[in-house]
């Protein structure tokens, strides 16, 4: 296992807007966005020192009341990340998060080994359990089955990827399979394995099979909580976390002083000079996290290229300091 941060640094990332059009974190000027923005954005975050960008991971939204709130726009990860890495050359490159019960983990394990060599060794692999039961239903899948079949596939494209150029075999409850071959060969001698939720299964999950965590939602006064319980679970198990880059969401962000109703009611925001944002942010470090997650606020694509540049030139330097 390995983690992509040294001690004692921090790495940053977004994810992406425009990818998903999901009205809880969706800004009004995403809708009319076109790709050359995402491009764009993408290389003003390579630019700016910035360390990964993220795309999500639905496939099939219910009509329900899902849809309402998600809405049905949702990009492929892979093939978005791998038309990002064409327009880049450092960033890394993170689904946030790969739902992994949705694809036999023979089709993951050749789409993140594919993704990986193509843009020399940028990939992360987020993934998570999901938590759309209709989606579920749509795609033949156990809803309840969900948690255990993560772990499973998890392991599996260990498996896979490991063997990649060669052969492999697993057996387990969900997924069986013996003399199959993987390839091409991922840059990376492991790519990284970052695991995303909150409950205590997921946290659980990181403690066992994981390189990273993306926490899901976790507020600010939770943190540590979470990371006790991972910690004492690591205990149990025996498992160093010296090993695991811990995540922290770090909520919308504005350097500057925030137009009037540019953040969302409900959320947490950090706003103000690069000094006041740094400082903020500093809190996530102090509890042990090496990688934030940011959400820049803006009312289009060039104020949030603006402030991805403002972040990169005047924020990270304090928080490098």
């Amino acid at each position: 296992m390995t983690r992509i941060t040294a001690d004692g640094e921090i790495t940053c990332g977004i994810q992406l807007p425009i990818q998903t059009l999901n009205e809880r974190i969706t800004q009004p000027w995403e809708a009319d966005a076109t790709v050359d923005d995402l491009v764009a954005i993408t290389q003003a975050a390579e630019a700016a020192g910035l360390g990964f960008v993220g795309v999500c991971d639905h496939i099939a939204i219910p009509d329900n009341e899902y849809a309402a709130h998600m809405s049905t726009t949702w990009y492929d990860p892979i093939a978005t990340l791998g038309f990002l890495g064409a327009a880049t050359s450092t960033i890394r490159l993170l689904s946030e998060v790969y739902v992994l019960p949705y694809r036999h983990p023979l089709t993951t394990a050749n789409s993140f080994c594919t993704l990986d060599h193509l843009t020399g060794g940028r990939a992360l692999m987020g993934v998570g359990a999901g938590h759309v039961e209709a989606e579920f239903e749509a795609l033949g899948l156990s809803f309840a089955d969900r948690g255990r079949m993560t772990d499973e596939a998890i392991d599996a494209v260990r498996v896979a990827v490991g063997a990649a150029g060669g052969f492999c075999e697993f057996s387990g409850e969900f997924y069986d399979f013996k003399d199959v071959g993987v390839g091409p060969a991922a840059a990376q001698s492991e790519i990284p394995v970052w695991i995303g939720g909150s409950t205590r299964p997921a946290l659980r999950r990181v403690v066992e099979r994981g390189d990273g965590w993306i926490p899901q939602g976790t507020p600010r006064e939770a943190m540590a909580e979470q990371i006790d319980y991972m910690r004492a679970h690591a205990d149990v198990v025996g498992r160093d976390l010296d090993e695991v880059d811990f995540g922290w969401l770090a909520g919308a962000v504005y350097v500057g002083d925030p137009p009037e109703g540019l953040f969302l009611p409900g959320w947490p925001y950090i706003g103000g000079s690069p000094e006041q944002v740094a400082e903020s942010l500093r809190y996530a470090h102090e509890l042990g996290t090496s990688v934030l997650f940011l959400f820049f606020r803006s009312r289009d694509a060039s104020e949030y290229i603006d402030q991805i540049a403002r972040f990169g030139a005047e924020v990270l330097p304090l928080l490098e300091a």
